[in-house]
């Protein structure tokens, strides 16, 4: 019926939206864009990246904490697949993706690899979907920072 498809419709809408700022989340981290990277989060957002680094806050606590950080990191290029619209209803949305993130870190000869899951809590705006929450679930680090 005709509302089954709108609603299909606006499902894929929905999830290619949010495939497209996890994506953008990707390329600000990497490019050291931290405006565009304050732009995927809501102003009151928690980001919490304890599972690999002491790092938690508000997007512009985070932001100064990654632009610190990542001066000491010479490549990174984080991907990210598999992006799972895990519940939907209305304007809220819970992701889950995978993230592969080679990077070298500076004093190491070899290149380093992490990997694992970003957890977001999704919310529509008026600007698009933005995340509110990103968890990260870091499940390995081959060749991890020294100390």
């Amino acid at each position: 019926d005709r509302d089954a498809r709108v609603r299909d419709a606006q499902r894929v809408a929905d999830e290619l939206e949010i495939a497209s700022l996890l994506a953008r989340y990707a390329r600000a981290v990497d490019s050291r864009d931290w405006d565009l990277y304050r732009s995927v989060f809501t102003g009151d957002a928690v980001i919490d990246y304890s599972s690999a680094t002491p790092i938690v806050g508000s997007p512009q606590e985070v932001t100064d904490m990654l632009r610190d950080g990542f001066a000491m990191i010479p490549m990174s290029m984080h991907y990210i697949t598999n992006v799972e619209v895990v519940e939907s209803e209305g304007d809220t949305a819970t992701v889950r993706a995978m993230f592969y993130n080679p990077m070298q870190l500076a004093g190491m000869a070899e290149p380093s690899t992490c990997g694992g899951y970003y957890h977001h809590e999704m919310i529509r705006t008026t600007d698009g979907w933005r995340s509110r929450s990103l968890r990260e679930e870091n499940l390995w680090f081959v060749n991890p920072p020294k100390g």
